[in-house]
């Protein structure tokens, strides 16, 4: 089935919500498809009290009459080729499906607010049960996992170490240690750059203060994890001495990488540094095709939103309102540089991987069976790395930062999905309100 739209935002994170909340206050017919079963994100995941802006946003989005898709997935868009040639303005999601249906989505402007994932580095034992992402082990605890008395070690960079482990030692875990491999220097200077944003300070002194009783190790890492049939305890390293700490889980996340999947099969342009390249309102090189976001630049809730809100107003016309909030949005990229500088990998990460560790779980693709590898294609087709059901995400990055690999090309399906949808014969979308399709398609 095939469905006509004025917008269509794809990611119902912060951006995607501001996205579709703002472009259907401004009177156009707007979907927003995400693959969650509730808008918000990885921030704003459900299962915790919300902030008070991820009430307000949500309550708005309520509000909009916007078509919400939750619980969707994209897997294919039209060839560069295709969206370059309509320029009268007819970007399409060829490919939309969730657990029972497919659809085609056509709409006059694209916005893209995709997000982002966490970057994990392979060392010997990181395959182990109960070694988790931080990320992931958040969500995990805020779907139901119990934790409480659970002795757990928070391990990689980034602020999210910060708020995972205030989080968890909010649901009774003993945070042994916090371990950012950032140097003292790094953080200071990242810390002076957060004297100008005193609500991220505070935030962080807040989350500090609820795992006060665990060490914070600068210049520290993990080097191992070991167990039998689970984790039992992690080796750390801290300049040249190591270290081993008991605990249940390892919670190990090495900042973010941006969700640009979607925007490379598009044929956007990427910057160097491996984001989407945008021009002051947020639209791509590709023509009615717009990005917000952490795909842009990662930089947190509060430029993500701002991003949300400029990229629907240019789409939805209001090109002046648009640029009063690029502006806006300017005086917040030294904040996206100064993150990004002070969450830089230390090259010593590198040598963390032995011969035999595993680097591609999918296709249990080993580190010594890719060091020779002269690429990522050559990698895949000699090895299979990056070829099984996550397509590359959790490797893709990691040999990026161990071999300087890049992925030359997306090809669809961009996600696991149905042989039927493949094939074009997935069931027309019905209204289901029982299902979590909010304001659906009307009875075909």
């Amino acid at each position: 089935m095939t469905e006509n739209f004025d917008i269509v935002v794809v990611g119902a994170g912060p951006a995607g919500m501001a996205a579709a909340v703002t472009a259907s206050e401004a009177g156009k017919r707007v979907a927003l498809l995400d693959d969650n079963p509730a808008p918000g994100g990885q921030i704003w995941r459900k299962g915790t009290r919300q902030p008070p802006m991820a009430e307000q946003w949500e309550a708005r989005l309520e509000a909009s009459g916007t078509v919400r898709l939750q619980g969707w997935r994209v897997f294919d868009c039209p060839e560069p080729s295709l969206i370059r040639a309509e320029r009268n303005g007819a970007p399409r999601v060829e490919g939309a499906q969730d657990a029972d249906h497919c659809a085609e989505l056509r709409c006059k402007k694209l916005i893209l607010a995709t997000g982002a994932r966490e970057r994990f580095l392979p060392f010997p034992g990181w395959t182990l049960p109960n070694v988790m992402g931080a990320g992931g082990m958040d969500a995990m605890v805020r779907g139901g996992l119990p934790v409480a008395g659970k002795r757990v070690v928070v391990a990689g960079t980034g602020p999210l170490l910060f708020a995972v482990a205030a989080h968890l030692a909010e649901k009774g875990a003993r945070i042994v240690a916090v371990c950012e491999q950032a140097s003292l220097a790094q953080l200071a200077r990242f810390g002076l750059r957060m004297v100008t944003e005193p609500a991220k300070l505070w935030q962080g002194i807040h989350y500090r203060r609820a795992f006060r009783e665990a060490r914070f190790l600068t210049n520290c890492w993990v080097v191992a994890a070991h167990g039998t049939h689970r984790l039992d305890a992690v080796t750390l390293r801290q300049r040249e001495k190591r270290w081993d700490v008991a605990c249940d889980y390892l919670a190990c996340g090495f900042h973010l990488v941006p969700n640009i999947e979607l925007p490379e099969r598009l044929g956007c342009r990427m910057t160097d540094d491996g984001f989407v390249a945008t021009d002051e309102t947020l639209q791509t090189s590709v023509f009615n095709v717009y990005c917000a976001g952490e795909p842009t630049g990662v930089g947190g809730v509060e430029v993500s939103l701002l991003e949300g809100q400029i990229a629907a107003l240019a789409a939805a016309g209001k090109s002046d309102e648009a640029r009063k909030l690029a502006r806006r949005r300017r005086g917040k990229l030294g904040f996206v540089r100064a993150l990004d500088g002070g969450c830089a990998l230390n090259p010593q990460l590198k040598s963390l991987a032995a011969d035999d560790t595993i680097v591609c779980r999918c296709e249990d693709v080993r580190f010594g069976a890719l060091r020779d590898a002269g690429g990522w294609r050559q990698a895949k087709l000699h090895t299979r790395c990056g070829m099984g059901p996550c397509q590359g995400r959790i490797c893709g990055a990691a040999t990026e930062f161990l071999f300087g690999w890049h992925a030359d090309s997306v090809r669809p399906p961009v996600f696991p999905t149905l042989v039927s949808s493949l094939a074009g014969t997935g069931e027309a979308i019905h209204k289901a309100q029982s299902r979590a399709v909010v304001g659906a398609f009307p009875e075909p």
